[in-house]
């Protein structure tokens, strides 16, 4: 089973009691607190627990999850991901998500979101890897830059949230500079 252990937060495979409390924060948890942040113009509808569970089984290569479980203090907080936008041409998608609001601004999400990235330059031929966000979530577009991943394209009041229009903002790092990073 993999397991990435950092300082603050363990990235692991999900076993079924992580993705029971997942399911909990993302489908049943009354405040939806990181639901403001994390694609709010994204109409979800809610799954079973089981077709939740089918999509754990996802991976990018063999071999390598699409999902890890980030833990802290042994639960669940959230969840490291990654999706292919078009694999012909090696464009892979990361994102975080941090459910429990108690472990936000406080490094737990930029130290999960850096092992994740650095494992997947690791593990896999990427030439870049990127992120999709929108403008008003600043907690992430913080994040991200904080890892060196530069701002590629800004698409102006592309999202609507509460009747307020934002731009969607794409980022990536290409795997030379997170090399150059990483060796600093």
């Amino acid at each position: 089973m993999l397991e990435i252990k950092g300082t603050k937060v363990v990235l692991k495979e999900a076993e079924y009691i992580d993705i029971d409390e997942l399911y909990f924060w993302k489908y049943e948890d009354k405040e939806q607190e990181a639901k403001k942040w994390n694609g709010p113009y994204i109409i979800e509808e809610k799954v079973s627990k089981e077709k939740y569970i089918e999509g754990w089984a996802q991976q990018i290569y063999p071999g390598l999850p699409a999902f890890l479980v980030i833990k802290a203090d042994d639960k669940a907080i959230g969840y490291v991901g990654a999706y292919w936008v078009d694999e012909n041409t090696d464009w892979l998608e990361t994102g975080i998500v941090i459910y429990d609001k108690g472990y936000w601004d406080r490094g737990y999400g930029s130290e999960a979101y850096k092992l994740w990235i650095d494992h997947l330059f690791q593990n896999t031929e990427l030439h870049r890897l990127g992120m999709s966000t929108w403008s008003g979530n600043t907690r992430m577009i913080k994040a991200a830059g904080k890892l060196g991943m530069k701002e590629e394209a800004r698409i102006r009041q592309a999202r609507r949230v509460n009747d307020q229009y934002f731009d969607a903002v794409k980022m990536g790092v290409l795997r030379k500079e997170w090399e150059e990073l990483d060796s600093d």
